[in-house]
Parts: C-alpha cells; sequence; structure tokens
C-alpha cells in the first residue's frame, strides 16, 4: 500500500472513530422529546395510554388491545375500531405506534401491509394531503397506499376487496408523511439540540370493493378530518396565512 493510500486509509478511521464517538456521546447524554399525539402516563409502567376519541362523526368505536410482545418496553399502541351506526360494514381502523427512546419502534409501514398479506399497488399510491380545519385551516401531509386487490371468503362467498391505508409521522411541532425525511430530521435535530425527536406513526386503514376506490378514500379523508384534531398536538402552517405571505411574494 502506498503511503498515499495510508493516509487516506488512516483519516476514513479517523473519521469512522470520531462518528462514533460523537454518536456515542449523544446517546449518553440525549433527552426525549414531547409527543406530537395526547397521552398519560401508566402507573407502574414506562408505556402511555394513548388517546383516541370513542365517537367521530356517525361513528362508535371500541378499544382493540395490542400485543407489544417483540416491541421496544417503553413503545406506546393504541387502537380503535370506528364502525358507522347506520352501516355495519362501514369501517376504519385507526392505529398509533409511538416511540420511546428506542427509535426502532417506528419503521416504513409498508413493511406491516406485506406482513399481513396485502401486496402494494405501488402506480396508486403516492403522498398526499388531508385538508383540516380544527382548530384551523392547515393541510395534513399523508402516505395514501393501496393495495392490489385480494379475494377473501365472507359467509361463504368468495369477493375481491382492496385496502385503503393512509399515514403520517407527527412529533412535537413536526409533521411529515415520508419516512426517509422523519429519519433526516430527526438526526439533524438530535445533533442540533440534543434531543430525541418522540414520533409517533398514526395509520387509517379500511377496505373496498374496487372501482369505489375514490369515494372510500374520499369518505377516509372527511373521517380523518373530524378525528386527528381530538388527538393530535401537533399541526401544521395556516393555510390562510402561507396564501397571505405567497400573494405579497406576487405584488409588484
Amino acid at each position: 500500500m502506498t503511503r498515499q493510500k495510508w493516509i487516506i486509509f488512516a483519516v476514513a478511521l479517523a473519521m469512522m472513530g470520531g462518528g462514533a464517538l460523537t454518536v456515542n456521546r449523544l446517546k449518553a447524554h440525549q433527552r426525549l422529546g414531547r409527543p406530537g399525539v395526547k397521552g398519560s402516563p401508566i402507573a407502574g409502567s414506562v408505556r402511555m395510554d394513548l388517546f383516541l376519541p370513542e365517537h367521530v362523526l356517525n361513528y362508535d368505536s371500541v378499544a382493540v388491545p395490542l400485543d407489544v410482545g417483540g416491541l421496544p418496553r417503553d413503545t406506546s399502541l393504541g387502537q380503535r375500531i370506528y364502525t358507522a351506526s347506520d352501516n355495519p360494514n362501514d369501517k376504519f381502523q385507526l392505529n398509533v405506534v409511538l416511540m420511546g427512546t428506542d427509535r426502532t419502534s417506528i419503521h416504513k409501514p409498508q413493511f406491516c401491509l406485506k406482513g399481513t398479506g396485502w401486496d402494494i399497488d405501488n402506480v396508486e399510491s403516492s403522498e398526499d394531503t388531508v385538508h383540516m380545519t380544527s382548530p384551523y385551516s392547515y393541510d395534513l401531509p399523508v402516505m395514501k397506499i393501496l393495495t392490489l386487490p385480494r379475494q377473501f371468503v365472507k359467509d361463504g362467498k368468495s369477493e375481491t376487496i382492496r385496502g385503503i391505508d393512509v399515514y403520517w409521522f407527527v412529533a412535537d411541532n413536526d409533521l411529515t408523511a415520508n419516512h426517509l425525511v422523519r429519519m433526516r430530521k430527526s438526526t439533524t435535530h438530535l445533533l442540533r439540540t440534543g434531543e430525541l425527536q418522540r414520533w409517533a406513526f398514526v395509520f387509517c386503514f379500511t377496505t373496498c370493493k374496487p372501482g369505489e376506490e375514490k369515494v372510500t378514500y374520499e369518505h377516509m379523508c372527511k373521517f380523518l378530518a373530524a378525528s386527528v384534531p381530538e388527538f393530535q398536538l401537533t399541526t401544521g402552517p395556516r393555510l390562510a396565512a402561507r396564501n397571505a405571505t405567497q400573494t405579497a411574494s406576487k405584488d409588484p
């Protein structure tokens, strides 16, 4: 190995060693940020009791206990199944997963769908926004996932359905629908402040027959517009203020 290669090798080792020391130092002194969703401490546990509204629009709900086996010990979970009072087939599943000091509890939601047997339609899946009117007008960034058709047997009859999953990530004063953006934000925030952002992964899931995707998605957006302000603390920028700024920038 030439002298120049030895120098490059030594510099690379020094950089890796310095990076490792920095990460270890941050882990030893990091503090955990506040969550962007509502919850309360559970006596005798490091987990939190996450709040989801019992009633939304014309939907009643039941809380569903979740299996926390295999998850980090300070990961908190909340899930409710909402059923329309006038239509037992009109249902939404709403989940919140809140991380603690271990970031591995928050991952790409696509893994969960594939793990339960759903194949994702990458052509029709995309980032979107859900318009919120409370506590003021803003657009919530979301990722809309459509699954490929799947056959189920119900009451002895085979039927084909598709799944619609809408998800996003929320921390104290931070929102994103992009998993990579969330990771970048978390790393940047930790290096700048020494605080580990406490991200929550929120998702809403339902199913529909092929051809009903658009109507079902619009229906889900109305449900989210009514339910999100009840359990989420973080909001996006006011649309009125943003529009006013954009209009002013165009004036001569």
